[in-house]
């Protein structure tokens, strides 16, 4: 069963064809990549499944809910989280607050007069849980500000993690770091997806990290979705070597 349904998705910004009809669905407990060149449209359909920016054309559905015309934190309470290329933290907090303030976001402004303390107290225990799911307990008390740049990013997802989603958007979780930091990243990853608790849709440029984690991979160019299929089948298709890989095989 599809958790999440893209039927014809577009978006437009004057002339330009950001997103171009693009029709994906993928099942729960799946991994799907999101590939293709700079300016393919990535980004912008995670804004649009997000709500951030509205479609020109066509629908998003979520567990069988349309989601179009939705705000950003009514279809984060309906379950999906998301992650940024640039790393959105608050510095001067500690880790487990900032995953603490990613769980409190999850419930309705009006939790602290309904219930406040208990809902206090459980987003503590769903921050704490998700610091140990990324293998960050041990800098729980350290700022943000202070943690290397792979850290930070780890804890950024633990950050969506902590909302507890059904669906969890990573938008380039290795950018930046080292290939030392990128390894850790991908086992770490690998070993919270294994699970199958937790549906997630990744855009990534490193194709090493793409074919070591996806179960499915969506190509996007110019907009436009031109390959769609398991890792092995998009490693080999000639219209994905042309428009991306560059040859790969």
């Amino acid at each position: 069963m599809a958790l999440l349904e893209l039927d014809g998705l577009t978006r437009r910004f004057g002339g330009l064809v950001a997103v171009d009809r693009v029709s994906m669905q993928v099942a729960e407990g799946e991994v799907r990549a999101v590939i293709g060149p700079n300016g393919a449209g990535k980004s912008t359909l995670f804004n649009l499944i997000t709500g951030v920016i509205k479609p020109s054309e066509g629908s998003v559905r979520f567990a069988s809910e349309g989601l179009t015309g939705l705000s950003v934190p009514r279809i984060c309470r309906r379950g999906i989280a998301r992650t940024f290329q640039l790393t959105a933290l608050f510095p001067e907090m500690t880790a487990r607050e900032n995953v603490r303030l990613a769980a409190q976001a999850r419930e309705p402004r009006h939790w602290w007069f309904l219930g406040g303390s208990a809902m206090f107290a459980a987003a503590g225990k769903h921050g704490d849980m998700a610091l140990e799911r990324l293998g960050l307990a041990a800098i729980a008390d350290v700022p943000a500000g202070f943690l290397s740049h792979g850290d930070q990013r780890l804890l950024e997802i633990a950050m969506a993690l902590a909302q507890r989603p059904r669906l969890l958007l990573l938008d380039e979780p290795t950018q930046g770091l080292s290939v030392e930091e990128t390894a850790q990243a991908v086992e770490t990853l690998a070993a919270l997806m294994v699970d199958g608790d937790v549906t997630v849709l990744l855009v990534e440029h490193d194709m090493e990290v793409v074919f070591r984690l996806a179960d499915k991979i969506t190509v996007l160019h110019r907009g436009a979705v031109i390959a769609d299929g398991a890792p092995q089948t998009i490693r080999d298709d000639s219209e994905v070597q042309r428009a991306y890989l560059g040859g790969l095989s």
